[in-house]
């Protein structure tokens, strides 16, 4: 089935950057935010960040066409009512997203795929509300990440009851619009990425906390070893490479000694308490200043666009050639 009208609830980051990578793609999309206020700011985000995409050749189309796609649109029934897809992009709370699925169940009509931007929670928790088996069919989520108009992978993870062509329907939208989606085989918190992403993390706290190293030491041995190889080869590519044989021996050698809390470290929680969230407050593990912040965002958009340029080069090699 094709989808060709698609709704974000919530227009804070995540929500503006999807509904922007859409319309980036030709997609007609509505926006909704209870507030007002928000909406507006949601648009000036949009532009700015079509703006960015049109700067390093990512769009070729004028910023306003792009931006002329995207409806906002502050009344929720109208938002939701005739969609194709409707995204949740709320804030990472279980009732919250509960409740909102309730009323998406009540509003939209049987052929909408709903669909939340969850980072963490799977897909049968969020849809306890579904009385009909036909709107489980038509449920899942869809993780973008953050810069969601600039990082390529979305984590599909499908209701236990989910149809096989709705997963394809959405699979089939995503690969148009120039994502690589992964399919998340069966339910579990935190998906693929996110679980990856926070065993490094608890480890790194846990060098810190032990006293091995500093944040910026591993920082600067992360950006300058395995982060190097990542992009290029993964996770698995890298052991490949490496020789499964060695592998083997290291993790005889180092299981057994890493990191295997089932709590938050303290530190983290001290950080949290004293107002020390990171770029958002200017200070976490590290301090930041104004042109620090500005600098380490500029690098990062400038990498992430240097990634996008290059895949669209490999794909291009990697074409049939007629």
């Amino acid at each position: 089935m094709p989808i060709s009208k698609i709704t974000l609830i919530g227009s804070g980051t995540m929500g503006a950057n999807i509904a922007l990578h859409f319309a980036a793609h030709g997609q007609a999309v509505s926006l909704h935010d209870s507030n007002a206020a928000q909406l507006e700011k949601a648009l000036r985000v949009v532009r700015q960040n079509a703006a960015l995409l049109s700067e390093h050749g990512l769009i070729t189309e004028a910023v306003d066409t792009v931006v002329a796609r995207i409806r906002l649109e502050p009344e929720f029934e109208s938002a939701a009512a005739g969609a194709d897809l409707v995204i949740e992009a709320v804030p990472e709370k279980m009732q919250l997203k509960q409740r909102l699925f309730m009323q998406l169940d009540r509003v939209c009509g049987p052929q909408a795929i709903l669909a939340s931007n969850s980072s963490t929670f799977v897909p049968s928790s969020m849809a306890v509300g579904f009385v009909s088996t036909e709107r489980k069919a038509r449920f899942l989520v869809m993780h973008f990440w953050n810069p969601a108009h600039l990082m390529p992978l979305v984590e599909i993870v499908p209701h236990p009851d989910a149809s096989p062509p709705v997963v394809d329907s959405v699979m089939a939208l995503l690969v148009r619009c120039g994502k690589r989606p992964v399919v998340v085989r069966k339910e579990i918190a935190g998906f693929i990425g996110n679980r990856l992403a926070f065993a490094l993390q608890r480890e790194a706290m846990d060098l810190v906390a032990k006293g091995v190293a500093s944040p910026e030491d591993i920082d600067t041995v992360a950006k300058n070893s395995f982060g190097r190889r990542i992009p290029i080869t993964g996770i698995f590519g890298t052991a490949d490479l490496g020789g499964l044989d060695v592998y083997l021996e290291v993790c005889r050698s180092l299981f057994p000694d890493l990191c295997s809390d089932r709590t938050p470290p303290a530190a983290l929680g001290n950080l949290v308490r004293h107002g020390r969230l990171g770029i958002k407050s200017g200070e976490g593990w590290n301090r930041y200043t104004e042109a620090q912040i500005a600098l380490l965002n500029e690098s990062l958009t400038r990498e992430l666009v240097h990634q996008l340029h290059r895949a669209r080069r490999d794909e291009k090699a990697e074409a049939p050639q007629e």
